[in-house]
């Protein structure tokens, strides 16, 4: 989830308030019309349905990738825990993981304010899991009802099994607070319910060698955003992910691997980035037919300064050592 202006983030804030009103489903929804940030895809193959998620909370259904029923709310969240009673929910996906399903996402309560850095007002924001026996849901929470620190605001989290055999969640630590964002990693409890120890640095956003904006004297520099990590294993073993942030104002995504093939990293940059301007905050899944895709949104600003952003598919190539991103797939 991206918020890389206080403009943006409150222009952000009133699409995620729209998209979690309640709203009766619709059938025969073509992808393409479907306005979501984020977008995260299961292809499950116990119900053989694909089911889609992401920023907004949520639930789409389809059959074939072409054609969705939704939305639908599934996401059941403590109203007397840290996230208040209508939290926001950015960028939520859907593992699968010892014959349960879990909801990883940012939540925000908006009316807890945590710090103030640079003139800028932090509200409570922290990824946690919430878990269920079915795909479509509802998810509700664990045991645990704090996964992350209460004073440092996350987001994007995501779920790995690293060489270890232990589960941990990939997230990032917002810029607005840390300055320089930064990717972190922390290991869970083995049924998920809460997490184990601190959060640990992978990487921070200034090592990006494509990333660019403008300091306030108008120098070149490394964007300071970390966003949206998903992580993969190419054909030879090779760990990466992938993560996004900006080229000044265009949304961009590109990718890191692992020399040591575990979270540990050290994690290298790769010098370009790997898809089209403008598209970003991508996750990779094998269809039911066996076709590796990579599902991600278009990001567009319109004359209103609102966001439109609409789930893509790309074709991906893993066998070698690297991720390759090839034509776009339209179901």
């Amino acid at each position: 989830m991206k918020n890389i202006t206080l403009l943006g983030l409150l222009l952000l804030t009133v699409t995620v308030s729209a998209q979690r009103r309640e709203r009766k489903p619709r059938t025969n929804v073509p992808v393409d019309s479907i306005v979501m940030s984020d977008p995260f895809i299961l292809a499950d193959k116990k119900t053989n349905m694909y089911y889609m998620t992401g920023t907004g909370g949520q639930l789409w259904k389809s059959k074939d990738l072409k054609l969705w029923d939704g939305p639908y709310n599934v996401a059941q969240t403590d109203s007397t825990s840290w996230m208040g009673p209508k939290p926001m929910i950015w960028a939520a996906e859907i593992h699968q993981y010892k014959n349960k399903y879990y909801y990883f996402a940012t939540f925000t309560n908006r009316d807890v304010k945590i710090d103030t850095v640079n003139g800028n007002v932090i509200e409570r924001r922290a990824s946690h899991v919430l878990v269920s026996d079915k795909p479509d849901g509802p998810y509700v929470p664990m045991k645990d009802k704090t996964y992350l620190l209460a004073d440092k605001p996350t987001l994007d989290g995501t779920f790995w099994i690293d060489k270890d055999g232990k589960p941990y969640m990939v997230y990032c630590y917002e810029w607005l607070q840390a300055i320089d964002g930064t990717m972190e990693k922390i290991e869970l409890k083995p049924d998920l319910s809460g997490s184990v120890g601190e959060g640990k640095l992978m990487f921070k956003a200034s090592d990006s060698p494509w990333s660019r904006e403008k300091d306030p004297n108008g120098k070149d520099i490394p964007n300071r955003v970390t966003d949206g990590p998903y992580l993969f294993k190419t054909g030879t073993g090779r760990l990466g992910m992938i993560w996004t942030s900006w080229v000044y104002d265009v949304y961009t995504q590109g990718v890191a691997y692992s020399k040591s093939g575990t979270l540990n990293g050290p994690w290298v940059q790769e010098k370009e980035p790997i898809t089209p301007p403008n598209f970003g905050h991508g996750m990779l899944f094998t269809t039911l037919n066996g076709k590796l895709l990579m599902c991600l949104h278009s990001h567009k600003e319109e004359a209103n300064g609102h966001y439109h952003r609409v789930p893509h598919f790309f074709e991906v190539d893993l066998k070698g050592d690297k991720l390759v991103v090839g034509k776009a797939f339209v179901p």
